[in-house]
């Protein structure tokens, strides 16, 4: 039997001396009104203000030693976009947020009035970097049971990916220097993604959460509520997740967020063996694009559990456990490319200095 990978616990772990947070939700369903959508797919009230993620985050990182230079806050499924902009805008200029330093705001790109909507929310902040449109689709939505995620409820069994209209959309965020974060299932990048992007060099594209490989390993708990023992990956799911992959990765505008990884792997925090097969997906992620091309981010938001798995586990990493795990992933390389990893990359991409 081959002798198991190390894990943190086992290490002296080079951590690093500063990061950014490019992934990240404020979120209070019931003290704002542009919540909404983001309330009923919830199921009910949740809340996540910049006082949290300051408690669970910023705090315990520079308790290590580590210095938070600063975050990007992405959308969450908000009614209006340029509104969740200045609702966060708004709590920064109180003081409870002014470590944001940038914004990937929400806005349906195969709407008709694309580029008038645009242009209110790039009015909105200075700091507006880019746009997230969730387009995870597979087909219609079925309650988590398939890769279609409750957000494309707003276009329910849409691959929008696949639509004039949304490139149409695309061609006004490379009008106007916006980014796009790529939130979709890995099929979409081998069906669609790669080629839909290559006709746009100039835009900046940062693949979210891995490029959302799911359940490599099945479930996190059984049916009878016992841990899952397996330990073989699903080669079938990878296999079509990795042509997708590296197909964007020959896109010299592509960049991945290395997040949310509770999704490929749910629960993946609880074992040695679970921990090395995640290790090996996120190390496969780095060789295909680079460190210069790769980021690390918490996903912060709700909880641990929440940030972690998207409701898949009840468990994850605190952050600085998920610190100590992207130390142990990137062990090996040089310390400017864990620099890179940790807050170059995402300084660059969203322009942050």
């Amino acid at each position: 039997m081959a002798a198991m990978a190390a894990s943190p616990s086992s290490l002296n772990l080079n951590l690093p001396k500063e990061v950014v947070d490019p992934h990240h939700h404020f979120i209070d369903t019931a003290g704002t009104s542009f919540q909404t959508f983001l309330r009923s797919a919830a199921g009910g009230d949740i809340r996540c203000l910049p006082e949290d993620y300051s408690r669970d985050l910023i705090e315990p990182l520079s308790k290590v030693g580590v210095k938070f230079y600063g975050s990007v806050h992405v959308e969450a499924m908000p009614d209006d976009g340029s509104a969740e902009v200045a609702w966060v805008e708004g709590m920064s200029a109180d003081g409870r947020c002014a470590y944001v330093r940038g914004y990937v705001a929400s806005c349906d790109l195969t709407r008709d009035d694309v580029e008038e909507e645009l242009l209110k929310i790039i009015k909105t902040s200075p700091k507006v970097r880019g746009i997230r449109w969730i387009l995870d689709c597979v087909g219609k939505f079925q309650g988590g049971k398939t890769a279609t995620h409750v957000a494309t409820l707003r276009h329910d069994g849409i691959d929008h990916l696949k639509t004039p209209e949304f490139e149409r959309g695309l061609a006004m965020l490379e009008k106007h220097g916006l980014s796009f974060d790529l939130q979709c299932a890995p099929v979409q990048l081998v069906e669609s993604a790669a080629a839909l992007f290559a006709k746009y060099p100039n835009l900046k594209v940062c693949i979210d959460h891995l490029g959302k490989p799911r359940k490599v390993l099945g479930d996190d708990v059984l049916e009878d509520g016992t841990m899952n023992p397996n330990v073989v990956r699903d080669e079938k799911e990878l296999e079509v997740w990795r042509k997708g992959m590296k197909a964007m990765a020959a896109l010299p505008n592509v960049y991945v967020k290395l997040s949310m990884m509770g999704y490929a792997i749910p629960g993946w925090i609880r074992t040695k063996e679970r921990q090395a097969a995640l290790k090996s997906v996120v190390r496969e992620i780095v060789e295909m694009f680079g460190p210069e091309r790769c980021m690390a981010a918490w996903n912060w938001h709700v909880n641990a559990a929440v940030s972690d798995a998207d409701n898949m586990s009840d468990v994850g990493p605190d952050a600085v456990e998920l610190l100590e795990m992207f130390a142990w992933f990137f062990e090996g390389y040089t310390e400017e490319e864990r620099e890179r990893l940790f807050a170059g990359t995402a300084k660059e991409f969203y322009g942050l200095e």
